[in-house]
């Protein structure tokens, strides 16, 4: 299930009938509560959980960073921007050729950017991946109820009483001012959304509901 516990030989006879799942994620501020790694770690959730519903699927080495320069002045942030973020997705897909697909599974908004341009040009070169990420409510994009309920189901050591909601006023509403000077401008604590009253309980219902979508955009496509 995980590309890098193999070893190349073991490998060689299915690679062709095996389809790649890659957890893209991001290392960035989460609010005062979770962790840099969520993105990541979401990410790699579902790959996870693909990979036990689906046959030859195999899991990559988790991707941990993105474009999260939106994040900047938040301590810990790292970030390596669209232009680098697509060049690494191109030469990843391209390096696949032998599997019989790819899906990259995102689990930070500000990746769909360079994705995007990702599969434009892998597409026009008869390499399209599949690109497949979560989604939610407008109110609650980051760090919020959504994704402090699925953390909570992930990891037991979340500490929900340094949670304090942040701006939950419609992403759409707030983006001018963000893409313009980045989340600190539209939320202190770097929340978007209530995470106060998450629950591992709805993270796990979150969890199914979103691999679900996950192994039917993958069985069609695939």
């Amino acid at each position: 299930m995980n590309l890098g516990d193999l070893r190349s030989p073991e490998f060689a006879d299915r690679i062709g009938r095996t389809v790649l799942a890659v957890p893209l994620g991001a290392t960035e501020q989460h609010g005062p509560h979770l962790p840099l790694r969520t993105d990541t770690a979401v990410a790699a959730e579902l790959c996870r959980r693909l990979a036990e519903r689906c046959p030859d699927i195999v899991v990559a080495p988790a991707i941990p960073y993105g474009a999260s320069g939106e994040h900047a002045g938040f301590p810990g942030t790292l970030s390596i921007g669209h232009r680098a973020l697509e060049l690494l997705l191109v030469e990843l897909v391209r390096s696949a050729d032998d599997f019989a697909g790819v899906v990259l599974v995102n689990g930070h908004g500000g990746n769909l950017q360079a994705l995007r341009s990702a599969q434009r040009l892998l597409t026009a070169e008869q390499r399209p991946p599949l690109i497949w990420s979560p989604t939610g409510s407008a109110g609650d994009s980051h760090a919020g109820h959504t994704e402090t309920s699925v953390m909570l189901c992930l990891d037991d050591s979340i500490d929900l009483s340094t949670a304090s909601p942040g701006n939950t006023r419609p992403l759409s509403e707030i983006m001018p001012a963000l893409r313009e000077r980045g989340v600190s401008a539209v939320s202190p604590n770097g929340v978007l959304g209530d995470p106060t009253q998450a629950d591992p309980a709805e993270g796990e219902k979150i969890l199914e509901r979103w691999t679900e979508s996950l192994v039917a955009a993958v069985a069609e496509r695939f």
